[in-house]
């Protein structure tokens, strides 16, 4: 049933995906069958921290090759991948402040508190501007609570284009279907799709013409908004004009959307979506907030009845709860990975040409200082990363080094990303990527 509450939720999650991500009007994404290889990076960030002794195996101490270790139980679902898998321990975020966590700041590398707006451009961002066009430059989905995930349909504390800018994760399937495959759709999907359209027409049109009694700054406020609703719809008619090919690629729709019985339904189902958006060449890049980069987050389709904060305070290593968290994360990477295989691209499949990193927006634990930020890549971004290996730093280069080293195999040449020279003097020993990841 289409409602008037409804109807301005699905504007809201739409103007929210849009704002201060700018959409490529000029160009259609080649379909991922053709001889074009187009690389991608998938973040994957859960929330209230990643303790290292959930993901190096027993008896690794020093850098060294994963094949004859075995997996540690939260991440053994990637036992089969070892050989596509690259744990780094030993970075460090302690520059961000984390705490509870460090929202912006963990895609950032620079403060992020809570409430505060971002200082820059997150590197998922940045990336999704590096790597080669496509309809939806940048892609966030936000996995929470049922309550959190319908009552705030979007989200924005982990990207950001820009300095105040923030970028809003869909945590609402039904909304992000919607706005990827409504113009395919059929029945009440479609309906919806088309009277949420019209309106957002009207609103564009109407809000255009509406701007000249204010101040200089409202005006420009005002801007950013009408550019918001634009993006939308020019969304919307570049999808349109690409719909036999989107076909093939939609997810279908089951009572998962509509009637969830836990909220790992709408979790599943918003990966399905975020898969689908890869595989169709829809974008590039894709962040994955489990937790939405707060303290939040619920699994009780796991079986798991404590939720939010309290979950923090658990010690993670050989803890059951914190086990099956992350053994559903390690089965998410999996279907991530299985898809892309599956699509040949170039003289490979997609999943050569991409790089998923797993990783969360609070270093090593909840009330940390950010002094180890553990990491997992998985794929090598068409050769440019080491694979089936171990590697552990000194702790003294910053997420930002890992973040430079993307750039750079992104084809970016610089050799900071988000630190002054000033700052790096306190918190960075040396200049450039990290060179024991890369290949």
């Amino acid at each position: 049933m289409l409602n008037r509450r409804n109807l301005l939720q699905g504007m809201a999650a739409g103007v929210g995906a849009a704002f201060g991500t700018p959409l490529i009007p000029n160009q259609l994404m080649a379909s991922p069958v053709s001889n074009t290889t187009r690389k991608r990076v998938i973040f994957f960030m859960q929330n209230q921290g990643f303790d290292p002794k959930t993901c190096i195996p027993t008896g690794m101490s020093s850098s060294g090759s994963l094949a004859k270790a075995k997996l540690p139980e939260p991440i053994n679902a990637l036992e089969p991948y070892k050989d596509r898998l690259h744990i780094i321990n030993g970075l460090h975020g302690m520059h961000t402040s984390p705490s509870h966590s460090a929202f912006f700041g963990a895609l950032g590398g620079y403060r992020g508190s809570d409430g505060v707006p971002p200082s820059g451009p997150t590197i998922d961002y940045q990336l999704s501007r590096a790597l080669p066009e496509t309809l939806l430059p940048h892609l966030c989905i936000g996995m929470d609570s049922i309550e959190n995930m319908t009552t705030k349909p979007t989200l924005a504390t982990l990207s950001a284009s820009g300095a105040g800018q923030p970028i809003f994760m869909h945590s609402n399937p039904n909304h992000l279907y919607q706005m990827l495959y409504g113009g395919i759709a059929s029945g009440e999907i479609r309906r919806q799709h088309e009277a949420r359209s019209s309106v957002m027409s009207q609103i564009e049109r109407l809000a255009a013409a509406k701007d000249h009694a204010l101040s200089k700054s409202d005006k420009l406020r005002y801007d950013q908004y009408v550019q918001g609703f634009q993006e939308v719809n020019g969304l919307r008619d570049r999808l349109a004009s690409v719909s036999d090919h989107l076909r093939k690629f939609a997810p279908t729709v089951d009572t998962r959307y509509t009637n969830p019985e836990f909220e790992t339904d709408w979790h599943d189902v918003l990966l399905d979506l975020g898969i689908s958006a890869l595989t169709s060449g829809i974008t590039n890049t894709l962040t994955i907030g489990s937790g939405r980069g707060e303290i939040f987050g619920a699994w009780k389709g796991l079986g798991i009845e404590q939720q939010g904060h309290n979950l923090g305070h658990m010690d993670q290593p050989d803890n059951p709860i914190w086990i099956k968290i992350r053994q559903y994360n390690s089965r998410m990477l999996v279907r991530i990975m299985e898809a892309l295989e599956s699509v040949p691209e170039g003289s490979g499949t997609m999943m050569d040409h991409t790089l998923v990193v797993y990783t969360s927006n609070n270093a090593d634990k909840q009330h940390t200082n950010g002094a180890n930020w553990p990491v997992m890549l998985l794929g090598d971004l068409d050769g440019a990363f080491k694979t089936g290996c171990f590697t552990q730093l000194d702790g003294k280069r910053p997420i930002n080094a890992l973040y430079t080293s993307l750039l750079r195999a992104a084809g970016q040449n610089l050799d900071r990303f988000n630190m002054t020279e000033t700052l790096a003097k306190k918190y960075d020993d040396a200049t450039g990527p990290l060179k024991e990841v890369m290949a």
